[in-house]
């Protein structure tokens, strides 16, 4: 495959003053080579080869093929803006390196340590550049640049380590040196630089809540409903992050008179996500928004249902205790049929939802507009199908069969359904 980039390949010309547009660059290229889809091992490969053609075009290679000789970059070898652009690399490389390990640490916690000694390398490097551009080699814009992406990977490293006051410090650092670039550059060259501002923002908030700043988790929720993308997976996993830390305190949850523990963390994150869930979809500005704390939900849910199911896979002795006792099943059954009838519950609202959204581009109602896709009433009728399923599945659930109000709630939403099917 053909890489771009000529920085590395063509010859440029020394001249007094260099400029490194350091947030431009490395997001292009991070986009070209592998970032679009989160692929940080083909990232890293493709910092390897450019290091390698920069070298060589240097004509600045470390010792032989047999003999490595370390060669260090001074202010006086710097006689090229590529000389620059080593140092700048090399901590992409090892930064790269560490999402990579951090990716696989889910399965693997002890690549926890490798990735924190990476980010070491990287932040070494991105020091290394940011004491090259304080020369009088740079012009003043390569020097804040430097001094940013410092900032921001000496945060990045301290957010690994947990120490939650230095990281808000480096952070909001970078975050201040960014905002200042950005009000000096035109439009085009601005969004990149306010986007990596909003990058920043959730990482200051979840260091405060660890802090003891308690309303840095609404901040984050807020950040959640309005952003997309990659800026919300992001902020999906701090709100993971800071309910496992809130999950610590749940030892027990309550649910139509019955009080059982919860011993999973997972669970126990689970139903803190499920508090949190009105508050976010009332905060959201539009549909799509709220479609999409639901839809965030609702795999919350698949995941604990599966936790408990193996839970009582491994209880094989559950279902012969339920049997002798005959007023009420388990504790882990009870579970399963609290976070189902969540599924169940939150499944319809999401679906009302749609169903209300759909409505509003019947051919005929008042707020048609022919920009949209026109709803046919066969769509209707599909999504009111699956509300009654939803419906006709509650008072089937282990433990609810005999719950006269779940059954008088569910006949009255059926019947509700039904007329306007």
């Amino acid at each position: 495959m053909e890489e771009d980039l000529t920085l590395e390949d063509s010859t440029v010309p020394s001249k007094s003053t260099y400029t490194i547009e350091i947030l431009q660059i490395l997001k292009e290229t991070q986009q070209q080579h592998g970032l679009r889809h989160g692929d940080y091992q083909r990232y890293r490969g493709y910092c390897s080869r450019r290091l390698r053609r920069m070298r060589k075009s240097l004509k600045f290679l470390q010792g032989k093929r047999n003999k490595f000789i370390k060669r260090e970059i001074t202010e006086e070898i710097v006689t090229d803006v590529r000389f620059l652009y080593l140092p700048l690399i090399h901590s992409e490389r090892a930064w790269g390196h560490a999402m990579q390990l951090k990716q696989e640490a889910n399965t693997e916690p002890r690549k926890r340590f490798h990735l924190t000694a990476r980010l070491c390398k990287a932040v070494k490097y991105a020091e290394e550049l940011e004491l090259l551009s304080r020369s009088a080699k740079c012009d003043a814009r390569s020097k804040l640049e430097a001094q940013a992406y410092h900032a921001w990977m000496r945060g990045t490293l301290l957010f690994e380590r947990e120490k939650w006051q230095e990281s808000i410090e480096a952070f909001t650092t970078a975050k201040t040196i960014y905002e200042k670039l950005a009000e000096a550059l035109n439009e085009e060259q601005r969004a990149i630089y306010l986007q990596r501002v909003e990058e920043i923002a959730p990482n200051i908030r979840y260091c405060a809540y660890n802090i003891g700043d308690e309303t840095a988790i609404n901040d984050l929720m807020q950040m959640r409903v309005k952003s997309g993308g990659e800026m919300s997976s992001n902020l999906d996993i701090l709100l993971a992050q800071t309910r496992e830390k809130q999950a610590a305190t749940l030892s027990e949850v309550t649910w139509r008179g019955r009080t059982v523990p919860v011993k999973s963390e997972q669970i126990r994150g689970f139903f803190l996500s499920v508090q949190e869930t009105d508050k976010e979809v009332t905060a959201a500005p539009d549909v799509e928004s709220k479609i999409s704390v639901y839809e965030s939900l609702l795999m919350g849910c698949k995941d604990a249902l599966q936790i408990l199911r193996d839970e009582l896979k491994a209880d094989g002795n559950a279902k012969q205790r339920t049997q002798r006792a005959e007023s009420q099943v388990s504790g882990v059954q009870y579970l399963y049929t609290y976070v189902t009838y969540i599924r169940l519950t939150k499944t319809i609202e999401r679906n009302m939802l749609l169903a209300e959204s759909l409505k509003e581009n019947l051919v005929g109602s008042q707020t048609f507009t022919e920009n949209r896709k026109v709803t046919k009433p066969q769509d209707l009728i599909r999504i009111y199908d699956i509300i009654l399923q939803s419906l006709g599945e509650l008072p089937l659930l282990p433990g609810l069969e005999n719950d006269e109000d779940i059954q008088l709630e569910v006949e009255a939403k059926t019947l509700k359904s039904k007329a306007f099917r």
